[in-house]
């Protein structure tokens, strides 16, 4: 049983959405009632056109009642124009930062960390909005079972190591930790056998104790 490797097998599809003629206190009371940090801007046609977040929100209740200085205005002229926005499409941060549902779990965090946002609309074709991933959706792969873990690494050793040395390789996991041991023919097989099982979704880390069997013998 193969886990989750792509951003559609983790995506939240029932998607809190708003248009760009949102008003102000109905963002808000979609972010606070429904317990989220963003939404998506769609237009009609429901593309995503932007992403409204609390962030955004903010600067209304920041600069409430003070009237800020000439340079406090060529500082923060982007929170000032926010602070007196009444509708989403003035509130968003466009263009919406997305990704694909077939991207890689891995290339969904680092668009994540990159950009330092908590989630991410995913959009098809057309730029449609098809999901939301976020953080802690791209953690779910970490809660996989030890022995699907295990099975996934086998097949992976199978399909990917040549002759005897996937058979003689003894795989054990404990809180997905991966363990290699036992003794291979090809010295080259080590290092691949340790990266295949670093690649399979979910695995915390691998512990390689493959030895040659040329090593032992010369010891």
């Amino acid at each position: 049983m193969t886990g989750p490797h792509r951003v559609r097998d983790v995506m939240t599809i029932e998607v809190v959405s708003v248009s760009r003629l949102t008003p102000f206190k109905e963002l808000a009371a979609v972010l606070s009632h429904r317990r989220i940090n963003a939404a998506p801007v769609l237009d009609n046609r429901g593309r995503v056109v932007g992403v409204v977040s609390q962030a955004d929100l903010l600067p209304k209740q920041v600069l409430s009642g003070h009237r800020p200085s000439r340079r406090e205005q060529l500082l923060h002229l982007e929170e000032i124009e926010k602070a007196d926005a009444t509708v989403a499409g003035n509130l968003m941060t466009a263009p919406a930062i997305t990704v694909d549902p077939d991207a890689g779990l891995g290339a969904a965090a680092r668009l994540m960390a990159r950009h330092r946002v908590k989630q991410l609309p995913v959009v098809g074709e057309a730029g449609l909005l098809v999901g939301v991933v976020s953080r802690g959706d791209l953690l779910k792969v970490f809660l996989r079972e030890d022995d699907q873990l295990s099975a996934e690494v086998r097949n992976e050793l199978l399909e990917h190591v040549p002759g005897s040395d996937a058979r003689s390789i003894g795989i054990s996991v404990a809180e997905g930790v991966v363990a290699l041991d036992g003794r291979v023919e090809d010295a080259a097989v080590i290092p691949v056998a340790a990266r295949l099982a670093a690649g399979i979704e979910g695995v915390v880390a691998v512990e390689c104790r493959l030895r040659a069997t040329s090593e032992h013998r010369s010891g």
